[in-house]
């Protein structure tokens, strides 16, 4: 059988009880190794058959993991974040199932919420957004042209792009030339919960420069959008002393 197992963002311990688990009983490992943290192969077995796909190809991935089931060994693929996103598992599960081999898929924390963690961000704020949008730039894999930066920029909502951080000055070029205003918050999140972390908060204007002078041209996040300033918003109602829940009468019965 293969798992399908999400790394997490990066620090070890931010792999889940499952997937350590899972990798802890593996007789055969596949680990995206331009991006999972190697200091998660400490948790495999003795003995255990690792495989650094950064090296391979689709067809040399399936066929490990053809030759690994018809030894009756279990297999273990390892995608850094969370496999959902931009994890192109699709394509192998599709294969999988060409070939009659089980699989199943354990999530992970994706990097996008390990950035939040690392600036102690909230992007779900009352009164400002409460909506995140989770993109990319189009590169050598094209996004469909009604999810172009300038369409999904009119939303107002936090923006999180993956891929793109080596790109930033047209990233941020296209979203003021879109409308949006220069001085709009924005962050630069580095390998977020790794040892070698790096954050920085800039406005959409100076994006392009302040990622220059850190020298981050890949591995980072980029987010935009009101919400990364963490301030003008109102409180939430969840808590308000007057509002009334399933579990709390408030102090106005009506609320």
């Amino acid at each position: 059988m293969v798992h399908f197992v999400g790394a997490g963002p990066g620090a070890p311990d931010l792999i889940t009880i499952r997937g350590k688990n899972l990798l802890e009983q593996a007789d055969v490992i596949i680990f995206a190794g331009s991006l999972v943290n190697p200091e998660l192969l400490s948790y495999a077995k003795e003995g255990c058959e690792i495989h650094d796909s950064k090296d391979l190809n689709l067809d040399e991935v399936i066929e490990i993991m053809k030759r690994a089931d018809s030894e009756g060994k279990d297999i273990v693929r390892l995608h850094t974040g969370d496999p959902s996103i931009y994890g192109a598992v699709r394509e192998q599960m599709d294969i999988l199932d060409e070939n009659g081999i089980a699989y199943e898929s354990v999530p992970g924390v994706s990097s996008f919420c390990g950035a939040a963690a690392a600036l102690n961000m909230e992007y779900t704020l009352p009164g400002i957004t409460q909506s995140v949008i989770i993109t990319r730039m189009e590169g050598r894999t094209p996004v469909p042209e009604a999810e172009s930066v300038e369409a999904l920029s009119k939303h107002d909502a936090t923006m999180v792009f993956f891929l793109s951080s080596g790109d930033t000055k047209r990233l941020s070029e296209r979203l003021m030339n879109a409308g949006m205003p220069g001085d709009t918050p924005c962050a630069i999140v580095y390998k977020a919960t790794w040892k070698d972390e790096k954050k920085y908060i800039c406005t959409l204007e100076s994006l392009f420069e302040t990622a220059k002078a850190h020298d981050i041209k890949k591995t980072a996040l980029i987010i935009v959008g009101e919400s990364v300033a963490q301030s003008g918003y109102e409180k939430s109602r969840l808590y308000a002393p007057e509002f009334t829940t399933e579990y709390r009468k408030g102090t106005d019965a009506d609320a």
